[in-house]
């Protein structure tokens, strides 16, 4: 934590207390920075990661601007019962709820620590993470979003760590409610031995310094923080930009617990009796009821803001 705010003193001394030239300055800084913060972070760690791994043909870009074939459960989701409800005359206030620095949240995930190497037992080993071609059940709930997402097409898909556990998860009878759909077939897995603590070090700092700058009211560190998280997600794939690490799984697995991450606040929503209106992005959530007897309001990890509210049919 001190070396970050540290660095945030050292550059805003530098432009003689110019803050929006050092916020330019910092930003530029970000990958670097946080590539230093994660070293650091990784000392005395009980894990080596590999940071060049050979990268496997599903994980490399099609084209330069194309995408690779992961899906990583990006959510796009509306109610149809609502919408058919407003067409009928039926009135509603919504919501809509801001998750907090979502991608940082992301970081306490299952990573994989080496190269990832294939299996084809068809099952799936809890102490590894990577990657999994399967073939996702049938998901009949109307009112609930698909914690697959926005997917179109039919059968088989690549999927990260993230989405296989979620829909594992929702396949368990023991659940509360019970199962919401069978469990996905995984035909072949890219996984090596993960932990889900790789991060943590790097999380927790970049966490306690953005609540403590958000307390502070020090919005030139708190833009840092979140330059250092999203850069980071964002460059650690095939990005010119951050030469210090290439693992594109690690970036899919983020970005995927990110998006499961919203869905599990979706689905505490509907446990709780809220109507969940639409899911979309990595951050927000739109519903209907007493949002505040469900989730804390703030701007800490775990709490959520209201973003905005607006009023669905009826005479607005």
């Amino acid at each position: 934590m001190e070396r970050i705010t540290g660095r945030v003193h050292e550059i805003l001394d530098a432009c003689e207390g110019d803050t929006e030239t050092a916020r330019a300055g910092l930003v530029r800084a970000a990958i670097p920075d946080v590539m230093a913060l994660l070293r650091i972070s990784r000392v005395g760690g009980r894990y080596e990661h590999s940071e060049f791994p050979p990268t496997a043909d599903i994980l490399n870009k099609r084209s330069q601007k194309g995408a690779d074939q992961i899906w990583e459960g990006r959510p796009k989701w509306r109610n149809t019962q609502t919408i058919r409800a407003v067409k009928n005359g039926a009135r509603f206030e919504v919501t809509v709820l801001d998750m907090n620095a979502a991608y940082l949240s992301a970081f306490k995930c299952w990573l994989p620590i080496g190269q990832l190497r294939e299996e084809t037992q068809g099952t799936h080993d809890r102490k590894k993470s990577g990657v999994h071609l399967i073939t996702p059940p049938v998901w009949d709930h109307p009112d609930l979003p698909n914690p697959l997402g926005n997917r179109q097409e039919p059968g088989e898909l690549w999927v990260p760590e993230p989405l296989l556990r979620q829909l594992l998860d929702c396949a368990r009878p023991d659940r509360p409610g019970g199962a919401l759909c069978d469990a996905p077939v995984i035909h072949r897995s890219l996984v090596s031995g993960a932990t889900e603590t790789l991060l943590e070090k790097l999380r927790r700092a970049l966490a306690e310094t953005r609540k403590t700058a958000l307390a502070e009211g020090d919005e030139l560190t708190v833009a840092y923080v979140k330059a250092m998280y999203s850069k980071f997600v964002s460059t650690i794939g095939e990005s010119s930009a951050n030469r210090e690490l290439r693992r594109p799984d690690w970036m899919h697995i983020i970005r995927s617990k990110a998006f499961t991450n919203l869905w599990l606040k979706a689905h505490k929503a509907h446990q709780a009796g809220l109507q969940v209106v639409q899911i979309s992005g990595t951050d927000e959530l739109h519903v209907t009821g007493d949002w505040r007897s469900v989730f804390e309001e703030g701007s800490d990890l775990a709490q959520v803001k209201q973003k905005d509210t607006y009023v669905l049919g009826g005479d607005r």
